[in-house]
């Protein structure tokens, strides 16, 4: 690794945290209404949209119609994506003639962009119209986008509110979200990639002759829109089987730049929003140290692992599974970044990783992907660890804990333990059952420990609404379909739904003052406690099943053996 790689890394963090800064202030406003700017300039269109839903803004909502509301529109969504697939045969935009999708393949299709998971058993420029991928998965990409901006700012207002009962209206939330943040970013962004060389046509696949004379079709589409919010709504489903490392979605290293910078924007800018909306910004620059040094760390030994010498590979560093129009570094900061979001978009195959760098990996998936998470889920999962870090620490002294000048009691510490506990739960029971199945057991490209790690990869990814994979796993199955899709299903509403509980029970709450006794939640000390909380919630449930995958196979292959 040289000096140009390292400059690489610190202006991408510099540019991240310098982007992000305002667009969480932007952010904040466009949840809260409060910016004239904003309203004049989308005032309208929302205006429109709500006479034609019938929707009142004005009318607040309970933690239970809140719910009921969020469960409703994500049922909707998952019909309209499974019946496109289903019937794409009969509809328009279809020039390469891709017929009906198997069911439990368009189930397994319909769960993943429903819950803003994006896994993709098939090859979408092989299987999928060009219908399907724009009005089924890319609108799909913007509001399960919302819905977690939507949650995230909800349970923002309960922790802050002043005695109410209401959370806010989940129409109006992913609506100005959706207008004002998502589809003006998405839209600059789509240009920024057709400018780099992403292909965005409607022609059907273009058929070249090779030097050897042979036919080959040249799969092209839609793809630089739907690459955008891909990446700004951290869902990472590409456009391509190959993803990010296909060169028609991916051509240079500067839209490589672009993208990588995209999928963590605004995760990051959420961070920046939450200080804003709860008037602590302090605290939620607390936060933000904190994702950025379990990045960093996981980001150093990725790197590490990488660029460390072994005789099985003959003492070069990895480039196996890479692209060389990227390199490595390219590669590994993009794996760490996409699995500390809930992103899943790749530009190298994680499969091909060293085995410490696919650990890492898996293992930030495995944290909930709160470092730094999806766009409003990566928050709303920090702030169960921050409840329960609070609850901790109150335990300690033998106080009643507080957060935000309210108390922290039963109900909510019991909201956040399911919600912290149910997607490892599912990790755990779907890898075991994984390994009890004779015909799932099958679907593996590789035995010992690397299969392991690719059993644990795609249940932690399914429940982790990641999406991304260790490819040498066919998951294309009637097992894995229907089982992920369940994973995906818990993974997403069991963290959802306590979340919003949370923020119903706390927002009804008098404040209390501040005492001796309060726990200061704005100083370096509460961050090393919640790093400490994270790591060692992770490490005492998935350190057993990481040890038997990852850390024997980076131990055997130090001792020059492979998988």
């Amino acid at each position: 690794m040289n000096k140009f790689e390292v400059s690489q890394i610190i202006f991408y963090i510099t540019t991240l945290v310098f982007l992000a800064r305002p667009l969480g202030s932007y952010v904040a406003d466009a949840l809260e209404a409060k910016s004239v700017a904003q309203g004049r300039i989308f005032g309208p269109i929302e205006n429109l949209i709500y006479r034609l839903c019938g929707i009142n803004t004005g009318e607040q909502m309970n933690w239970k119609g809140y719910a009921g509301a969020l469960l409703a529109f994500n049922v909707l969504g998952f019909l309209a994506v499974f019946l496109l697939q289903l019937f794409q045969r009969y509809l328009p935009l279809n020039p390469n003639g891709s017929g009906p999708i198997e069911w439990a393949l368009a189930f397994n299709t319909a769960v993943s962009f429903m819950t803003n998971t994006n896994w993709q058993s098939y090859a979408g420029e092989t299987t999928l119209s060009y219908l399907t991928q724009m009005l089924g998965l890319t609108v799909q990409n913007f509001l399960s986008a919302a819905t977690g901006v939507a949650v995230f700012a909800a349970l923002a207002r309960g922790l802050s509110g002043k005695q109410t009962s209401n959370i806010g209206n989940f129409w109006a939330d992913i609506t100005r979200f959706t207008i004002r943040v998502l589809l003006p970013l998405s839209l600059f962004v789509a240009l920024l990639l057709l400018g780099s060389g992403v292909v965005q046509t409607f022609k059907p696949n273009a058929v070249v002759k090779t030097l050897e004379g042979a036919g080959q079709a040249i799969p092209l589409g839609p793809a630089a829109s739907q690459i955008a919010i891909k990446q700004i709504g951290t869902n990472g489903g590409g456009f391509f089987n190959a993803n990010s490392a296909h060169p028609l979605e991916n051509p240079t290293p500067l839209s490589n730049f672009i993208e990588m910078l995209s999928l963590l924007l605004l995760p990051v800018a959420c961070v920046f929003a939450y200080g804003r909306m709860t008037g602590n910004k302090r605290h939620a620059h607390i936060l933000l140290l904190v994702m950025f040094t379990i990045w960093a760390v996981g980001l150093g030994l990725a790197l590490y692992s990488e660029y460390s010498a072994s005789s099985t590979i003959g003492g070069s560093a990895l480039m196996e599974g890479k692209e060389t129009r990227f390199g490595v570094t390219n590669s590994v900061l993009w794996a760490v970044s996409t699995t500390a979001a809930s992103n899943g978009s790749v530009n190298a195959m994680h499969s091909s990783l060293s085995p410490i760098a696919g650990g890492v990996a898996i293992f930030n998936i495995m944290l909930g992907e709160v470092i730094f998470g999806g766009v409003g889920a990566g928050m709303y999962g920090m702030l169960l660890f921050v409840l329960l870090t609070v609850f901790l620490c109150g335990l300690m002294v033998g106080r009643t804990p507080e957060y935000l000048g309210k108390k922290v009691e039963k109900r909510e510490i019991q909201m956040a333990i399911l919600g912290i506990l149910a997607p490892s739960a599912v990790i755990l029971v779907g890898a075991a059952l994984t390994c009890a199945v004779t015909s799932a057991l099958s679907s593996l490209s590789a035995k010992g420990p690397h299969g392991l790690s690719e059993i644990l990869y795609a249940w932690s990814s399914a429940s982790g609404n990641n999406g991304s994979a260790f490819a040498g796993l066919n998951a294309n199955t009637a097992f894995y379909n229907i089982g992920l899709a369940i994973a995906m299903l818990i993974g997403r509403f069991a963290v959802i739904i306590p979340c919003l509980a949370i923020a119903g029970s706390m927002g009804g709450k008098l404040p209390c003052p501040l005492s001796a006794g309060t726990l200061p939640t704005d100083t370096p000390t509460f961050g090393v406690l919640l790093a400490a909380v994270i790591v060692v919630v992770g490490g005492l449930t998935f350190f057993p099943s990481l040890a038997l995958g990852a850390i024997v196979e980076q131990l055997l292959m130090l001792k020059g053996a492979a998988f």
